[in-house]
């Protein structure tokens, strides 16, 4: 669902059903954001999680040095419904201020601006008129919009300003209120002539007529509308800390280069014209189907395995580490040849030869660790650097009275701590000292970029 200004309030919201507030949040460690699922404000491309909304919650998680934990929704009543309930912290999508809102939710400072305008299409021929005969040809009067028909998103505050537009103009407008269409495809209906009118917010309709140049956009139907995050009622130190961090966040240029790359750069449309736009029903990579196929093979959930090898190769069958680890699984030539591959290889084979080798590692492991879902954190970090480094931090674990069972505050503190002395120095330890802060690093990326796909690409 592409950004919108949502409008459709209900008193029932003003109850503040839980009370979490920032000491909670950092004592938890974890920000609890959500946004929309668009191709502005968060999706994947080529492999990696992006947005306006994410890049700029990434930052903030940053500045409150916590975790961030992603979840979405495009409906408006579950959105204020996960806030009121306590499944999220934060709503991070472009609400339109408002004073019906502002009962039942505390607005941060705004972070932009914006205005609805009426997207239309260009006539026939629209490029061999001159300029005045193209006018002539467009609704630029509001007052045109009488009888005409308008296709808006369900629940947008589209609707609500086009039901007060009606009776400022003394005329009806009919208005079609569209389930299971985001405000984007609205837009792409507009341009293929299959209806003939819909609103869009400027900012996202001036982005889509780079996709559509034969839609027009220039007739406003509003005034400049704040758009902003929001928080619960009773959660007034986050929003004394959101409103300082947005205040200064607005003067800096990190801010402006994020608004830049997702509504001015001229890459935004390609993104969309490529075919790994999540929210165009884009793929992850060029190798999606062999990854599906070969991620049975271990019982993985494909989106997991391409997690991994977007670790690894960033998806580019030629990588080569300084190493000598090729392709796109990044094996060592030893590896390789071990399962039947070599650096002339095809994408295939080579990701045939590294599920093989996930396959033995899983063999290895299975019988100390029987769970399979925390085995999975084990045999990452043995892909990355090593069975026996592995082992060696489960018997850390163990001589210390933790779990050598469980990775997280468990095996991956000692493999994080395997480049200090007083471990790998350590008599249980036989393969001695390791790099782990990249191994420790690695599960984490893997597993946080595994989550964002399950989010948003299909199984």
């Amino acid at each position: 669902m592409f950004l919108f200004s949502c409008n459709t309030d209900k008193n029932k919201k003003d109850e503040q059903k839980v009370t979490i507030d920032l000491e909670q949040i950092i004592k938890r460690g974890k920000l609890i954001a959500l946004t929309d699922f668009n191709s502005t404000s968060y999706f994947i491309y080529r492999g990696e999680p992006m947005g306006y909304q994410y890049d700029m919650l990434k930052l903030l998680a940053d500045y409150l040095s916590v975790d961030l934990e992603i979840i979405v929704s495009n409906d408006l009543e579950d959105t204020f419904d996960k806030l009121n309930t306590g499944k999220c912290d934060l709503l991070a999508l472009n609400l339109t201020v408002t004073k019906q809102r502002n009962k039942f939710l505390n607005f941060v400072e705004p972070y932009s601006y914006t205005k609805q305008v009426l997207v239309q299409r260009k006539p026939k021929e629209w490029t061999k008129m001159s300029r005045n005969t193209l006018e002539k040809k467009l609704l630029r009067n509001q007052l045109d919009l009488a009888r005409k028909t308008v296709y808006v998103q369900k629940n947008s505050a589209f609707s609500k300003r086009l039901k007060n537009l009606s009776e400022e103009i003394g005329d009806s407008i009919n208005i079609i209120e569209v389930e299971n269409y985001s405000t984007e495809q609205l837009i792409s209906l507009v341009s293929k002539g299959e209806i003939d009118y819909t609103v869009s917010d400027e900012n996202v309709a001036l982005l889509n007529q780079t996709y559509y140049p034969n839609i027009d956009v220039k007739t406003a139907i509003s005034f400049p509308q704040k758009l902003a995050w929001a928080v619960r009622k009773n959660s007034p130190e986050l929003l004394a800390t959101l409103n300082e961090w947005v205040i200064n966040f607005k003067k800096t240029a990190r801010y402006r280069i994020i608004y830049n790359k997702y509504y001015k750069n001229k890459k935004a449309t390609h993104r969309k014209s490529s075919g790994y736009l999540s929210s165009q029903g884009g793929k992850i990579s060029d190798y999606d189907a062999i990854i599906r196929r070969y991620s049975k093979q271990i019982g993985w959930d494909w989106r997991l395995l391409a997690s991994l090898i977007y670790q690894e190769s960033r998806f580019d069958p030629k990588a080569e580490s300084w190493a000598g680890a090729f392709g796109l699984m990044q094996l060592m030539p030893r590896t390789a040849r071990k399962y039947g591959a070599n650096q002339r290889s095809s994408p295939t084979k080579n990701i045939k030869a590294g599920v093989q080798f996930i396959k033995w590692l899983d063999k290895n492991l299975k019988d100390s660790i029987a769970n399979k879902q925390e085995r999975i954190k084990f045999i990452l970090a043995s892909y990355n650097v090593g069975l026996g480094h592995v082992q060696d931090a489960m018997r850390l674990a163990v001589k210390n009275g933790k779990n050598p069972k469980k990775w997280t505050d468990n095996v991956d503190y000692y493999i994080l701590n395997k480049s200090n002395p007083v471990y790998y120095q350590d008599p249980v330890v036989k393969y001695g000292y390791c790099r782990g802060s990249e191994t420790f690093a690695y599960v984490t990326e893997i597993l946080e970029r595994y989550e964002h796909y399950k989010l948003i690409i299909s199984n």
